[in-house]
């Protein structure tokens, strides 16, 4: 499904943009791997004894896969509200340079703050690789009607395959269980490296990978933290080496 060229009288209208961003979820592998990792997360509901609902509004008021799993395991491991408030808030930091840095491509003179505030919510991962890859076939006025209806058609998905994952967990034995909650990691783990173009992104995903089992032997509970700090500061070293020799 190729879109419609920029001066294409099928851009009038903010419904049919948004009809098109719709559309546009068949064009991703992403959607594929967002539907995998939330079939995890509604298995991991599940098994957690959260309701079904829940677990449907912390994807719609959420909307972002490790913050979700974040919340489900510190409030089924028994934390306090606002110990997983303060964690999941920690997680989510990492989406505000996707944020900053995808809005501008949708404003217009005339844009007003509040016609942005659904497209900042809608924006993770995901929605921030695809308004790259889209929006400069998008006419900028009707930019945001397309990522409403590009992010709205994400969340359903998601929200169906929560759905789909809660009553799997709920009727397979515990292995086919436990393997639902594994496409989670593992479906991060392909859309992290189906993403890396930078030498330095390889570098610190190869890295973490490799320097997780040893940290995993400090029995510290900051296993994933160091790993990642570890191995993202020396990425950083090799991108600013072949920055200064560039």
């Amino acid at each position: 499904m190729a879109l419609p060229p920029l001066d294409s009288p099928q851009w009038q209208s903010p419904w049919r943009a948004f009809a098109w961003g719709l559309r546009s979820i068949t064009q991703t592998i992403l959607t594929i791997v967002l539907f995998v990792t939330y079939l995890g997360i509604g298995a991991l509901a599940h098994d957690t004894h959260f309701s079904l609902v829940w677990a449907l509004a912390s994807t719609l008021f959420v909307w972002a896969g490790p913050a979700q799993i974040i919340l489900i395991t510190t409030l089924g491991s028994g934390a306090t509200i606002i110990q997983s408030a303060i964690a999941v808030t920690v997680s989510a930091i990492r989406l505000f340079p996707m944020v900053v840095s995808v809005l501008p491509l949708m404003r217009t003179p005339t844009t007003k703050r509040r016609e942005l505030v659904f497209a900042a919510h809608l924006t993770a991962v995901t929605l921030w690789v695809e308004c790259h890859r889209f929006l400069p076939l998008v006419p900028r006025e009707r930019r945001i009607a397309f990522v409403h209806g590009l992010g709205c058609g994400l969340v359903s998905v998601c929200l169906v395959a929560n759905t789909v994952g809660y009553f799997l967990a709920a009727n397979l034995t515990q292995t086919l269980g436990a393997a639902i909650l594994l496409l989670t990691p593992l479906s991060f783990l392909f859309s992290t490296a189906r993403n890396s173009r930078e030498v330095a992104d390889v570098v610190a995903l190869a890295l973490g990978i490799l320097l997780y089992p040893l940290a995993a032997k400090m029995n510290s509970g900051l296993d994933i933290l160091v790993s990642g700090v570890v191995a993202g500061t020396i990425a950083y070293g090799v991108h600013w080496w072949r920055e200064v020799r560039a």
